[in-house]
């Protein structure tokens, strides 16, 4: 079985590479073959300048120190909105009272797009980090809100019913049973809060930002720079693809209970 599994996992990643580089080449030979390299550049050219932007300067700083400005008001907003939603979320989805006070402010808050409220958040914090953090936030949680409020109300009853003959109260059993069952629930709102956090803050960097990777992408806009845009992309692309790796790793080390048998 081990065997099975470590096979297709290579298959799986001989197939992603492939298709990768099938893409790559396909956009390689659109830019050269075709009237397409009038409007967007070639794929050598922005690994060149990829690499030129991580060891020279794109603006005040190199691609990595953008890089970092762009994840630290992420993480920030990330983990803030990420507790205040799975601890509502678990609350809202075990005690009906709690639901009763919260999911229709929830309900209405849910639906509205996290870029929505850059406006706001501009009024209210400001053009510096805490309205970036803010809308972070409010993405993140709107996301882990909902996951945990799930989990907890698909908890296993079984588990519940055994809880309860041996004793438990509703609190015991919230500790015990509905919140480690409700983790693989709460890993895959993690996954998409960090996808949506990450989309998020690089539109409040385009609208007001001197640093950062939306800045890299606004700021070749403006200069109609087509490299430098293409840049700012696949550097966005790649440091989202390693978010997601970190956090999807660290589901399979703290959920393989939940995987045993499946």
């Amino acid at each position: 079985m081990k065997k099975f599994k470590s096979s297709e996992a290579w298959i799986s990643l001989w197939a992603g590479m492939a298709s990768v580089g099938l893409f790559v080449l396909i956009w390689y030979l659109g830019t050269k073959g075709t009237t397409l390299g009038k409007f967007i550049s070639s794929p050598d050219v922005v690994i060149k300048s990829l690499f030129e932007g991580i060891f020279g300067k794109v603006g005040k700083h190199s691609i990595i120190i953008h890089a970092l400005y762009s994840l630290r008001r992420v993480m920030i907003g990330y983990l803030l909105g990420s507790f205040v939603g799975i601890v509502l979320g678990l609350m809202m989805g075990w005690y009906p009272v709690i639901k009763a006070i919260f999911w229709p402010i929830f309900s209405i808050i849910r639906p509205i797009p996290s870029i929505a409220w850059i406006p706001l958040s501009i009024i209210w914090f400001g053009l510096g980090e805490d309205a970036k953090i803010f809308i972070v936030f409010i993405s993140s949680f709107s996301n882990l809100t909902l996951n945990a409020y799930n989990g907890a109300r698909n908890t296993d009853k079984s588990l519940v019913g055994a809880a309860q003959m041996l004793g438990a109260n509703q609190r015991n059993i919230f500790w015990t049973v509905v919140i480690p069952s409700s983790i693989p629930t709460i890993f895959a709102g993690l996954q998409v809060a960090m996808s949506s956090g990450w989309a998020t803050v690089m539109a409040a960097e385009m609208v007001r930002s001197s640093e950062g990777l939306g800045w890299m992408i606004i700021a070749g806009t403006n200069s109609n720079n087509i490299t430098q845009i293409l840049t700012g992309i696949v550097a966005i692309g790649i440091v989202g693809f390693l978010l997601s790796t970190i956090i999807r790793k660290i589901e399979e080390v703290l959920c393989r209970w939940s995987k045993i048998g499946v």
